[in-house]
């Protein structure tokens, strides 16, 4: 009465009703679906960036603010910040070191700034040594310190201090140049 499908293995009436023609399928040797992951990129959107965090103006953070993502701060952070891309709000200050890939400062930082790419608007305050690959500083900034490029700025090379500019030697004798 029932005979078994070749390609599926289950069970069709070999007579009596007409049921439609069934579509072949193709047999895998796997018996777990696969993942969605395992298919092609192309055949599925990019993943949509996340939005940056945001340490909004009432917010005041003691100590390190370390993330891989994208952030903005808008309030106080009082310690370094380590990030992809730094944006400093006009209303924020940061006493520390900052460390970024991408760094735009709006307000206040007052300790160092190492990025790849270092940004002060013409709101920027910054009183520190900036350390970038490339810069960009707007009419109107305010920036009191060295720069210094480098072609990894944040690498361990350039965490060590910035050493000042050789000077040539100069000697003098006890009592010279000092009118007494």
């Amino acid at each position: 009465m029932f005979s078994k499908n070749k390609i599926s293995d289950t069970p069709t009436p070999s007579e009596g009703a007409k049921q439609p023609p069934v579509p072949a399928r193709t047999q895998t040797t796997t018996s777990a679906p696969v993942p969605a992951a395992d298919k092609s990129a192309s055949s599925f959107p990019a993943k949509p960036s996340p939005s940056p965090s945001l340490l909004s103006t009432d917010l005041t953070v003691k100590g390190n603010v370390i993330t891989s993502g994208d952030i903005q701060i808008e309030g106080t952070v009082e310690g370094d910040v380590r990030a992809h891309l730094l944006t400093v709000g006009e209303t924020a200050v940061i006493r520390g070191e900052i460390v970024a890939e991408d760094v735009v400062v709006n307000g206040k930082v007052v300790g160092r700034v190492r990025g790849l790419k270092v940004r002060l608007t013409t709101s920027a305050r910054v009183e520190g040594d900036i350390v970038h690959k490339t810069i960009a500083i707007e009419s109107g900034a305010h920036f009191e310190g060295s720069v210094q490029r480098q072609e990894d700025p944040l690498g361990e090379a350039a965490s060590k201090p910035l050493q000042p500019a050789a000077l040539p030697h100069m000697t003098s004798s006890p009592g010279e140049g000092n009118p007494s």
